[in-house]
């Protein structure tokens, strides 16, 4: 049979009593070795400060403890670093660990080495090489779990976050929700609803991981078959989501209008709902699409928003405006478009007509010569002579009582 090497067998019981007599003299020689070696340990909470005491001494205890029971390697010091509180792991970061690490072990073999024998030497320093990587190990899967385990928190805070916009509940405790996790003081924020895609998670760390590259701030929330993606700080949505749309399910990517801030993301949101209920009506819809290329289709799908912005935006301006580009619009697109159709029905030369639709184009933003713009604003007329008989309704109604 091989021999057993996983522990070092040379070091006398006495040496290991007086070891473990000296482990509070040790403790106390880390703690102060950490105060003149690292500049940051002393800008500690003190609390924090007593914690990394308590685990010194465990991670020295565990050292003892491993070498009498004559116990594996990893079995006596897995538990050192669980003993701390979750807060540890957020209070100092892994790489001042690793200093932590390197200190205790220089101190503890320096002690340690002083206290053994000369034909003791070569024992000791195995012995101690191998606490130093296990005490490393154990350090790394506290940090792994706690890792794991925050994530898991700023999934469901990201989560809590995004339905409270969804909601529209305006409050400073959604402000800083989102600020702990991530969230800067954006400008410039849209959402972005698709459908979700089959590897979920993995198609939210390499979004997130894109977005992050360009410094963009984004929150996610999965819900059900939909995916609610808040963007912050993009310059161009159409072009970043587009870099997106392939980490998105099958079917209708819909964004939002930019809005100035998180507390008014909602319009958003709403915006974004809503368009991609309606995307469906348009065939062979871009995608992404943005939810206010889907006017019409929300208006037709009941969306009350839709309706006034499009009756604010095209109908009011060109009723407003007066010679004639109301009526111009209006006959041209019952003409089939025709400039020449257009002239006969209004008593005006075909330029006048071309002049009137670049002036509604001027003003208003479409293009009648287009179809689908020509579509939208067709639609705008409609409603917009609707909501003013509705108007003349109640008047009329108003003037009788």
């Amino acid at each position: 049979m091989s021999p057993d090497h996983s522990r070092p067998t040379q070091i006398r019981t006495s040496t290991l009593d007086a070891i473990t007599a000296s482990a509070d003299h040790i403790t106390a020689a880390v703690r102060s070795c950490l105060e003149e070696r690292l500049a940051w340990y002393s800008r500690l909470p003190a609390d924090t400060r007593s914690w990394v005491g308590i685990l010194a001494q465990s991670a020295i205890r565990a050292f003892i403890a491993w070498y009498r029971a004559g116990q594996r390697e990893g079995e006596s010091f897995a538990s050192v670093f669980s003993l701390a509180p979750r807060e540890l792991t957020r209070s100092i970061s892994l790489s001042q660990t690793v200093e932590l690490t390197r200190t205790v072990v220089s101190v503890v073999e320096e002690h340690v080495m002083a206290l053994a024998a000369a034909d003791e030497i070569d024992a000791v320093r195995a012995a101690v090489a191998t606490f130093s990587r296990e005490v490393a190990f154990s350090a790394a899967r506290a940090y792994a779990v706690a890792a794991e385990s925050r994530g898991a928190w700023d999934a469901r805070m990201e989560s809590l976050v995004v339905d409270a916009v969804m909601r529209g509940e305006y409050d400073d405790d959604v402000v800083s929700r989102a600020a702990t996790i991530g969230w800067h003081d954006r400008h410039s924020v849209f959402v972005v609803v698709g459908e979700t895609p089959h590897a979920a998670d993995e198609a939210v760390d390499q979004m997130r991981s894109h977005l992050r590259r360009q410094r963009i701030d984004s929150l996610f929330s999965v819900q059900g078959r939909r995916l609610v993606l808040m963007i912050g700080g993009a310059e161009n949505p159409g072009k970043t989501v587009s870099e997106l749309s392939h980490c998105f399910g099958p079917g209708p990517l819909v964004y939002g209008p930019s809005v100035a801030h998180l507390m008014t993301a909602n319009k958003s949101a709403h915006a974004a709902l809503a368009g991609s209920r309606a995307c469906p009506g348009w065939v062979n819809a871009p995608r992404p699409v943005a939810a206010e290329e889907l006017l019409p289709e929300r208006i037709l799908d009941g969306d009350v928003t839709a309706r006034r912005h499009l009756v604010e935006h095209v109908f009011t301006p060109l009723d407003a405006l007066g010679n004639g580009l109301l009526e111009t619009a209006d006959s041209y697109l019952r003409c089939g478009r025709s400039v020449e159709a257009t002239a006969r029905s209004l008593f005006v030369h075909a330029n006048t007509v071309r002049y009137r639709l670049s002036r509604i184009e001027e003003h208003i933003g479409y293009d009648l010569t287009n179809p689908r713009e020509a579509y939208v604003v067709e639609v705008a007329l409609t409603v917009g002579r609707l909501e003013a008989a509705a108007a003349s309704r109640a008047d009329d109604g108003a003037t009788r009582q």
